[in-house]
């Protein structure tokens, strides 16, 4: 699955911070889910732009904004949805509005700095994002859309692990408009915390304490708020706020008790 993602994404040849830029545009894609949604034979793809804005955790960093590609395709066999590629695998239908859905996924986790991007972090060792696998089930049904996710990276320096639950409710208006508050709860191994959070004993300084990173909880709220007009075109608003982990808040390079991230774009649907 790591040469799938790589064919599709990686582009060794450019500067690592250029080449996530284009991979991290297409993270907006699972953003622009209308209320038209295809058939189990039929695919469709879109193309778009969106303007994000989003603030990390650490002590120090500016905000971070950019102007980024959005890409999708889906047919009953696979789903690319930003920087997730999901394998569907049989699920069951009880009714129209019920059913189960699982697939096997491969990410890129968007977690990364480099030690230019904060004075805190100057003398870091760069922390990489990585490629991510496993295994994901949704329940859709009449009151909510209910998801559970297991990763484990696959390429990259942490090797963590995560488990994901989410929760979210649409409501459509005049069949133009849609409205979808969410939650999501993370659970962040020790590797995981440790590696983005964590300062070893080559990294300590004067005003940089060492620190050991522990499994925590992250928890993530967020509303999507989108408008259909002549069947092809989508404009989408979504701001999310993360509430961390306190084994998060309690590292020496965070002065944050969350972070956030808002998006606005457009895309046209094929």
């Amino acid at each position: 699955m790591h040469s799938i993602i790589s064919s599709l994404f990686w582009k060794p040849q450019l500067p690592k911070r250029t080449a996530v830029l284009l991979v991290a545009g297409f993270s907006l894609v699972p953003l622009t889910v209308t209320a038209q949604q295809a058939d189990d034979n039929a695919s469709s793809w879109g193309l778009g732009l969106a303007v994000m804005t989003s603030q990390k955790p650490y002590k120090g960093i500016d905000r971070d904004n950019k102007v980024l590609p959005i890409l999708s395709y889906e047919n009953r066999y696979v789903r690319l949805s930003g920087p997730e590629l999901a394998f569907k695998l049989p699920g069951y239908r009880f009714s129209e509005s019920n059913r189960l859905n699982f697939s096997v996924i491969t990410k890129y986790d968007f977690t990364d700095y480099e030690q230019s991007d904060a004075p805190v972090l100057n003398g870091m060792r760069d922390r990489d994002g990585g490629f991510w696998a496993g295994f994901k089930a949704e329940w859709q049904n009449d009151l909510a859309d209910i998801s559970g996710e297991i990763l484990t990276e696959v390429a990259g320096d942490s090797e963590g692990h995560i488990l994901n639950f989410g929760v979210e409710r649409t409501w459509h208006f005049a069949k133009q408009y849609m409205f979808t508050p969410r939650v999501v709860v993370s659970l962040l191994d020790k590797k995981y915390v440790d590696y983005y959070y964590g300062v070893t004993t080559e990294e300590v300084t004067a005003d940089r304490s060492y620190y050991k990173g522990e499994a925590g909880v992250n928890v993530e709220m967020g509303v999507r708020v989108g408008y259909m007009f002549k069947q092809k075109h989508f404009i989408f608003f979504d701001a999310s706020v993360t509430s961390l982990a306190t084994e998060i808040k309690d590292s020496p390079l965070v002065d944050r008790s969350t972070e956030n991230r808002v998006f606005l774009g457009y895309i046209y649907n094929f």
